[in-house]
């Protein structure tokens, strides 16, 4: 049997596509179609905000062409694929002429002809719409928004506000796009969406006007600090059509993503215990915001949100208990929260501080294994599933993009141009679960002085 592999990104599948899928399904007996990952335009500088990666996988499989589908997930998987499926002609359109050529070791290379007028570029041009985006508060964080924001396909930021002139001016004059606005007002009525990047207690007011004039919004972590407030502000989004989404970068990371998928697909048996930590050894002066009671500053206000995700995410939101422990600064602001949650079956654990170092990890615990993802873990590059039998360890290396906005904005655009209100890298549900511990928090209930 003669063997053929092909790689692409079968992003927008089209007639191009399949024309080339059926060359290479002529050159022998099995086809093999590698579909590469969702940071495969990296390479080309932009984030794509159409098809992920099991959309694309479908839509190649739909064609009936290919016999067997790999995903590409890491530099240098050809020779491993080619030499561990005993390929014969590696495939591979003709605009990459010479590039594969060091694949001739292992196996035949073939070039094969591209159709002539027509590209998934070309398709993207013709198709896609830009998304005005509008940024209020030009604070810290929105400084590393906008640039970011030139990453991802489609969004374009197109204008600023803040209740401080000068700082968006700064920002627009320092950004070189978008135009400064005299009133959140003005600025929402301006644009498609909203990324607002304000202080905590200003995100309920604001999220809620945005997603009245019906504009997609995505809020900066924490969404709000009331269970209620988020509740009230999903159905309104769902009512008006529109997506909300928290912007928790690690959320929409890849390898955090990976992560996720691995653990749920049993590689560690039953998950019986999380525990996450995270911590900011800064000085006072530099916590001046974080720490002020007047601004909900502390530790799990500030981070909460964080160690949470992971938490959410493998263990649901039905936890039954939890206790949370608090070392109170005399502001009666939290330097340190040491947090655990009871679950039926499971047990979880969080740790935050401000001022007070804690090691920065996470930690899966299961009944065949656990994962082990190292400081600062919330910038997820890299993760361990270890064993009883340490030969079947296994270590998981990706590129993070620092400062990793991109990844958030990424998602948000897709669900926009997708026509999807919610996300499942970060759903309503988690959200609203996890502004039910703020709200526990902030009610004083099961939480204990240290």
């Amino acid at each position: 049997m003669k063997k053929v592999i092909t790689y692409g990104t079968y992003d927008l599948l089209h007639e191009g596509h399949i024309r080339l899928l059926k060359r290479a399904k002529a050159l022998g007996d099995w086809l093999i179609v590698g579909v590469t990952n969702d940071n495969f335009d990296r390479e080309r500088g932009k984030l794509n905000v159409r098809n992920n990666v099991l959309e694309r996988v479908e839509a190649v499989k739909a064609t009936g062409l290919a016999d067997q589908i790999v995903i590409e997930d890491y530099m240098g998987q050809k020779i491993d694929d080619i030499l561990k499926y005993e390929v014969d002609i590696f495939a591979i359109g003709s605009d990459w002429e010479g590039k594969f050529d060091y694949l001739g070791e292992f196996c035949e290379v073939v070039y094969l002809p591209r159709t002539e007028g027509i590209s998934s570029t070309m398709l993207r041009a013709e198709t896609e719409k830009e998304i005005r985006i509008g940024v209020v508060g030009c604070g810290r964080i929105a400084q590393r928004f906008v640039p970011e924001a030139t990453k991802v396909e489609r969004a374009v930021v197109a204008g600023y506000y803040d209740t401080d002139r000068a700082a968006a001016e700064r920002l627009a004059e320092e950004s070189g796009v978008g135009n400064v606005y005299d009133s959140y007002e003005e600025l929402v009525a301006a644009v498609d969406a909203i990324y607002i990047a304000t202080p905590h207690l200003s995100h309920y007011e604001q999220s809620r006007y945005a997603l009245e004039q019906g504009k997609h919004t995505l809020c900066e972590t924490p969404l709000v600090l009331c269970r209620e407030q988020a509740e009230e502000l999903f159905a309104l989004a769902k009512s008006k059509g529109v997506v909300l989404l928290e912007a928790n970068k690690t959320a929409f990371c890849p390898a955090f993503t990976h992560l996720i998928t691995l653990i749920k697909s049993g590689l560690i048996g039953d998950v019986v215990g999380v525990d996450a930590s995270e911590s900011k050894l800064w000085s006072e002066e530099k916590l001046r915001r974080e720490l002020d009671p007047e601004m909900a500053g502390g530790s799990l206000y500030e981070m909460g949100s964080y160690p949470l995700l992971p938490i959410m995410k493998l263990l649901g939101t039905g936890y039954e208990n939890i206790n949370i422990y608090s070392r109170l600064n005399d502001n009666s602001v939290d330097v340190y929260t040491r947090g655990i949650m009871l679950y039926p079956n499971a047990v979880a654990s969080f740790q935050l501080g401000l001022g007070v170092k804690t090691e920065g990890n996470l930690v899966i615990s299961g009944t065949q294994g656990y994962a082990y993802v190292p400081s600062p873990w919330w910038k997820t590059d890299y993760f361990e599933l270890r064993y009883e039998d340490q030969n079947r360890n296994k270590k998981y290396f990706y590129s993070w993009d620092e400062p990793g906005l991109r990844y958030e904005i990424r998602e948000f655009l897709s669900c926009i141009v997708n026509g999807r209100i919610r996300s499942s890298r970060l759903t309503p549900e988690e959200s609203i679960a996890m502004a039910g511990v703020m709200s526990q928090f902030a009610e004083r209930k099961n939480l204990f002085e240290i």
